[in-house]
């Protein structure tokens, strides 16, 4: 397994990208890691001592500034792009600016870099930039604890496993999911004009342990949080019965993906890729409610919120066959697991999670 020489990690002390950092180098020691964060989001600080011991080194700079990235004492031979403002509901009913500067000046300013040295590049993009009106317009059936996809779709890059990479791309996806699309854009012509070596991931939710979540990021350890210290919760949308559905990845399945992708980028370059849990990795709210009670004891009154906020999406599922076909990749930690895995990282390090969630 090929591995570079010096790695840098955009968005380095957020969740993804801290996980990333922290894999590289357990993975690979005597390569070079660079964490690149602006430590904009709460609770990205506590990870800085985690990359600290790891010999992860730190620069505490802001993609939106191409002299803070250009300014780095070495150049990276790779850039994992992590960086992004990842709320599916930012720049609703307020200003889109840091959103659009983040995730469309920082990708830009990340491919620059990249031109400039000569750097492979790897972008996480998200599984947002489907459009949600035709999520929402699926074939879907209605069970007491979940809705499911039908087996038989109309519409191409659908099917009852959900949504693979063929999937139309024509209709509104969140101000979010449009960054990240056009970053998408932006990555294939740049290594089409530059000749950069590139990989894109389009991840579902990644959850796991040290994930600071909010109400409107992270919802599978924003659950946990919320049953472990007993805050209120909300089933919101979609008649408010808490059906609707998402896959998940854990962290650590992820960056055992993103390893072999990077250990072997030709194989894996110049593509793009699904990258979640698929069906049998799926739950719904009211599902990842009970799995909550069940491992922490402790039981919420939920309240219902019928009304749908923007962009919302009834169910969302993860066909991940084209990533599966180049080495038999499958998810391996489930649905328990997963949640078992945050439960304890909440309760060793309970008071900085407290701190982080406010």
């Amino acid at each position: 397994m090929q591995i570079h020489q010096r790695i840098l990690v955009t968005g380095g002390a957020g969740f993804v990208g801290s996980s990333v950092a922290l894999a590289l180098k357990r993975s690979h020691p005597q390569t070079q890691v660079t964490a690149f964060d602006n430590l904009h989001r709460r609770g990205s600080e506590l990870n800085l001592s985690r990359l600290r011991e790891a010999g992860v080194a730190f620069a505490h700079g802001d993609i939106r500034s191409l002299a803070d990235l250009t300014s780095l004492p070495e150049p990276p031979d790779l850039i994992v792009e992590c960086s992004a403002e990842p709320s599916a509901q930012a720049g609703y009913g307020g200003s889109p600016e840091y959103l659009i500067d983040t995730n469309l000046t920082g990708c830009y300013h990340c491919l620059e870099l990249a031109r400039r040295v000569h750097a492979d590049f790897v972008f996480i993009s998200t599984s947002r930039v489907y459009p949600y009106r035709r999520l929402n317009d699926l074939a879907y059936e209605e069970g007491p604890e979940r809705f499911h996809l039908s087996a038989a779709q109309t519409v191409a890059g659908a099917s009852g496993l959900g949504v693979s990479e063929d999937f139309p791309l024509d209709g509104p996806r969140s101000l979010y999911g449009m960054t990240k699309l056009a970053g998408e854009l932006m990555v294939a012509e740049y290594a089409d004009a530059y000749g950069i070596r590139y990989l894109i991931d389009r991840c579902g939710v990644l959850t796991g342990p040290w994930q600071m979540a909010k109400s409107d990021q992270g919802v599978i350890a924003l659950w946990m949080a919320a049953h472990y210290f007993c805050r209120n919760l909300s089933y919101i949308g979609f008649d408010g019965s808490g059906r609707q559905v998402r896959d998940f990845l854990h962290i650590d399945d992820f960056c055992e993906l993103l390893l072999t992708q990077i250990g072997d980028f030709e194989t894996y370059q110049g593509r793009l890729f699904n990258v979640g849990g698929g069906l049998p990795f799926s739950l719904s709210l009211r599902e990842t409610t009970q799995l909550c009670e069940e491992i922490t004891g402790n039981r919420l009154q939920i309240a219902p919120v019928a009304e749908t906020r923007p962009a919302d999406v009834r169910i969302y599922l993860t066909d991940h066959r084209r990533l599966t076909a180049v080495n038999g990749w499958l998810p391996r930690r489930d649905a328990r697991t997963t949640l078992a895995d945050i439960f304890n990282w909440i309760r060793r390090a309970e008071a900085q999670v407290r701190y982080a969630l406010g």
